[in-house]
Order: structure tokens, then sequence, then C-alpha cells
């Protein structure tokens, strides 16, 4: 069977993400999972990978279902070397569990597939000239994914709920907020599941899972 590399941000195994993945690669490939965290205290992690001022915010899930927020800078020389240390081991597809942005990131031959370049204009292409609506994990995110899938510099309407955190209440009341300025609403995390879309759904406008959709495409690919 063929083996398609998961490097989550946080800590390995993603038992609640990886599910939604295999589902759509049907048995034909294995996910070989590796966690940039892995190995790491919530102590340790909030020492070594916390943000700082001004720094790129990202948010994962460790392996009690905790969440870390971590930064990007700080966290990318080990995301690399996880990278490297699956392509040495002779995996050819690598997926990044991450929407978030990382440029320089680099692979010898393995083919790196880097949801953030990927799932916003695929949203964009849906949406044609209907409103978009975003859900991202935390508020400070809100700039970063307005900058990812808004045109010509336009501010799109924006409400934050941790997929690690939320309640129903907290999906339903974010699904509210935007419902009167959206037609389509994105859930910008790999780490949102099917339940979250489902709440989310419930205002009634369609909703994107960042993580099927990506599934979906890869399994075109095995």
């Amino acid at each position: 069977m063929k083996q398609i590399g998961l490097i989550t941000i946080g800590q390995a195994p993603r038992t609640d993400v990886a599910p939604i993945l295999e589902k759509y690669l049907e048995g034909r490939a294995e996910l070989v999972q590796s966690g940039v965290l892995d190995g790491f205290t919530p102590a340790q992690v909030r020492e070594n990978y916390a943000p700082g001022e001004g720094e790129y915010v990202l948010t994962s899930r460790m392996a009690d279902g905790s969440a870390a927020v971590v930064s990007r800078e700080r966290i990318k020389s080990v995301l690399q070397g996880k990278i490297d240390a699956m392509e040495a081991s002779g995996i050819k597809t690598i997926l990044l569990l991450c929407t978030g942005e990382f440029p320089g990131l680099r692979t010898v031959r393995a083919h790196l597939i880097e949801p953030d370049r990927i799932i916003p204009p695929v949203v964009q292409a849906l949406t044609g000239k209907r409103r978009l609506g975003l859900i991202g994990p935390l508020p400070e995110q809100e700039q970063n994914l307005n900058e990812k899938f808004a045109a010509s510099g336009s501010a799109l309407p924006f409400a934050a709920v941790s997929p690690y955190t939320g309640s129903e209440a907290d999906f339903r009341a974010a699904a509210e907020k935007l419902k009167d300025r959206a037609d389509m609403i994105v859930l910008d995390c790999m780490g949102y599941l099917e339940q979250h879309r489902q709440w989310a759904a419930s205002a009634g406008l369609p909703v994107v899972l960042s993580n099927a959709l990506m599934g979906k495409l890869i399994a075109e690919m095995v």
C-alpha cells in the first residue's frame, strides 16, 4: 500500500483528523504521522514555541486533546526537520496538516502538499460572486485569514472558535454572527471536525470543512 506522510504542527497521532482523510483514501494509502511537538510537555511548548510580539500565530492539538498555541517562526526549523526525516524514510507524498502559511518549506524529490496553497483558490472558485465568511481558531488570526481569502484588500466577516476548546454554542454563535454578511463559510483549520461543520451549518449557510476538502483532493492523487 502507498504511504502518505502526515505532519501536524502539534502532536501525532491525530486521532481526531486522520479518520476524515482516511475516509477519502478508502484504504488505498496508509497515513504515516509525525508531529512538530512530539515529545514535548505543554510547559516546554509554552517555553520554547509560544508566540512573541508580532509573530505569526498558529494553534494545534496535543496528544491529550488540549490546544497548543505556537509561533510559526519558532517551529519552522523543527517542521522542516520533520519533512526531511519523512522524505529520507522514502515517503514520496507529504501533507502538512495545517492551513497556515509556511514560506520556504522544501523537499528534494517528495511532493509536499501545503493546504494554504490549495484551499484559498479552491474556495474562491467555489464562492464565485457570493460573499465568503471565515471561521478560524484564534481572534489574532483574523488579519492573516483575510490576507489569504479576501480579494482586492476587502475585509471578510470573521469569527473565532477553536476546534480544540470551542463548544457547540460557540460554533452556532459564530455562524449566526456571519450569516447576514456571508453566503458561504469556510472553517480554516485542519483541526475542525464534521461535528463542527454541522454546528456551523445550523445558520443555514454551506460550510466548507478544510480537511475534508483536502482529503477529497488528495484521494485523486493516489
